[in-house]
């Protein structure tokens, strides 16, 4: 297994690029997040990769961060969760905010994913909640999210409605307040 590629970037394109290591040329799917942050063409580069192998396909997955590999392949570990689905998950959302809600228990948060849908999103939060519990991140006070969504939901909000402030409230703050910072910014829409 490939795990990192240190070498000259030869060429991107929109969805990945090539990496000349030792006169080899590499090509490495990315994410539009990743591929922006890279030097320009000419220049060395280090990449985390992730090989992944199928009957007739050999692909490698790059990512700027070691921890978004790894989130990577725990994502991979879903059922119904290839590739190409953790990828979209990591270009459409920060690697902290997946773990969010998947810890968190809040499947709507995932559903901004394409490809993912409201029952494929309770999977992965069935499946990898117990894979991601305790792991490094900001998830302080991250189990009440589920329930401002529930709560916004009770109240006849639509999930497109409550993604777009939710993302935005304190998770330090009790889940009263976050309900009340919730409606407030619905309100002014």
């Amino acid at each position: 297994m490939i795990g990192r590629l240190r070498g000259v970037l030869v060429s991107s394109r929109e969805n990945g690029i090539v990496i000349d290591v030792s006169g080899i040329g590499y090509e490495v799917a990315m994410t539009t997040k990743d591929l922006v942050a890279l030097p320009g063409i000419g220049e060395e580069i280090v990449v985390h990769t992730h090989t992944h192998v199928r009957e007739e396909e050999l692909s490698l997955y790059g990512f700027a961060v070691e921890s978004d590999r790894d989130l990577f392949r725990i994502l991979l570990t879903a059922s119904g969760v290839g590739p190409k689905v953790a990828m979209a998950m990591l270009a459409s959302m920060s690697a902290d905010a997946i773990v969010r809600a998947i810890t968190g228990e809040d499947p709507d948060a995932l559903t901004v994913t394409p490809g993912v849908g409201k029952r494929g999103a309770q999977k992965i939060v069935i499946e990898l909640g117990p894979k991601l519990t305790g792991r490094d991140t900001e998830v302080v006070g991250g189990h009440s999210l589920g329930g401002v969504r529930q709560a916004l939901e009770g109240l006849g909000y639509t999930t497109a409605e409550i993604n777009a402030v939710v993302g935005d409230l304190d998770p330090d703050e009790p889940i009263e307040a976050q309900v009340k910072a919730a409606l407030q910014r619905l309100g002014k829409r």
